[in-house]
């Protein structure tokens, strides 16, 4: 049963995240706007006991779009849709409350005790049972929710996280830090067993995760990112965004720019190669991509005169993937490299550190653009903005970052194959 439940079209989570940010404000616009086209690989009529119900909810996926759960306060949802609704803004969805508790969710064995947010949650973990029950009970749950909504209007779907304390827009609050990182616990629990096809997060405040004592392996939370590599036991992840113009992927992230020379190691430069040629082959089914790839330094180290990193570290890398048959450059100077010649004749570029690849990457297509981490055994893409306190309640948002971190999901789950962990 569980093997015909991973196999099906199962349907896409969002973490609203921040509650105080725009995140359900984005969540709430896109789903009022989803196109029917995207409605008709989710979930399988076969998984339905109720043949009547199941015909039922599948019309309801094709009218209204691709049938989308999300992790919310719900009350909070209902609230902050009450306020943009009153600005006039178009968010008339009907909001579905599916009927699950957070121990039909979480399993024993999907996370870390380190990487719980809530210690109800670990306590819960104990007594959940990994069989496939929990997949149909999940697959049920749903397939009730759809057969609920009118069929005539957008439907959201919401795993209620309640929040510590009152949501009011704009106006974070760490006491409400373990409902944010909860959702997180959530995702990875749900995509891990392949109950849903990927993970799209809204953004999240990491400073006010930090002052609420959120921890990742023991240490302040540092990001959605980490969060998720973590969770899945892995030391590296990938980080690559891609628009329609480009897609580029960092062998460094979130690191002071004066760290960033010591993280520049053969070893970091081959497991970056290594996943993201996997990623590229698994997930967007590019079986030869054409890789090129930044240097350190100005001018690409001018044979050693401005910088040696080239000669002595990644280009040695490259060269070995070079002679494996890997369609990669050496280190390229990055100034030219982001030029239209270059973009229309690759596929991906790597760059090393943050601002090299994105300051050319955000200038042709921000807002748009979508973040995607490579190397976990599942999907998770998200938006290219931060939480924008000042625009949250205002009706002034858009969801174009939230569509495209959506659609990019969408089209990557068509190529991925996941069993459950």
């Amino acid at each position: 049963m569980a093997d015909a439940f991973y196999r099906s079209k199962a349907p896409i989570l969002i973490t609203t995240g921040e509650p105080a940010g725009i995140g359900m404000d984005i969540v709430l616009s896109w789903a009022s706007r989803a196109k029917p086209s995207l409605a008709k690989q989710t979930i399988s009529n076969k998984q339905s006991s109720n043949p009547a119900t199941s015909n039922q909810a599948i019309k309801q996926q094709t009218n209204n779009g691709v049938p989308v759960v999300v992790t919310a306060c719900f009350a909070s949802l209902v609230a902050r849709q009450n306020t943009l609704l009153s600005l006039g803004v178009n968010c008339s969805i009907a909001l579905q409350k599916l009927d699950l508790s957070l121990a039909d969710i979480v399993a024993d064995n999907c996370v870390t005790d380190d990487c719980i947010a809530d210690d109800s949650l670990a306590d819960n973990a104990t007594q959940v049972s990994t069989d496939d029950s929990n997949a149909n009970d999940f697959n049920n749950c749903l397939q009730t929710a759809l057969s609920q909504c009118d069929l005539g209007k957008p439907c959201l779907y919401v795993i209620d996280v309640p929040s510590n304390t009152w949501v009011i827009a704009g106006q974070p609050n760490p006491l409400n830090a373990t409902m944010v990182a909860t959702q997180l616990t959530i995702a990875h629990c749900l995509a891990s067993r392949a109950w849903v096809s990927a993970i799209v997060t809204a953004p999240l405040a990491k400073s006010v995760l930090i002052d609420g004592g959120v921890l990742i392996d023991g240490g302040p939370f540092s990001g959605h990112t980490e969060y998720f590599m973590h969770a899945c036991g892995l030391d590296k992840v990938v980080m690559m965004l891609a628009n329609q113009v480009m897609k580029v992927a960092l062998v460094t992230t979130h690191l002071p720019l004066r760290q960033v020379p010591d993280a520049i190691t053969k070893q970091n430069i081959a497991s970056t190669v290594n996943i993201l040629l996997t990623e590229l082959q698994t997930k967007f089914g590019l079986l030869a991509p054409k890789i090129l790839v930044c240097g350190l330094n100005p001018h690409a180290g001018e044979s050693g005169h401005l910088g040696t990193e080239e000669t002595y570290i990644i280009n040695p890398v490259l060269q070995a993937f070079q002679q494996k048959g890997v369609d990669i450059s050496l280190a390229m100077p990055a100034d030219t490299l982001f030029t239209p010649k270059h973009l229309a004749t690759c596929d991906v570029i790597i760059a090393m550190y943050h601002d090299q690849g994105l300051a050319p990457l955000k200038s042709h297509g921000f807002g748009e653009t979508v973040n995607i981490t490579l190397g976990l055994p599942y999907i998770r893409t998200s938006v290219d903005h931060g939480t924008a306190f000042d625009l949250a309640g205002t009706g002034q948002t858009s969801h174009q970052s939230l569509a495209s971190a959506i659609a990019m999901a969408e089209q990557m789950a068509q190529h991925h194959t996941q069993k459950p962990l």
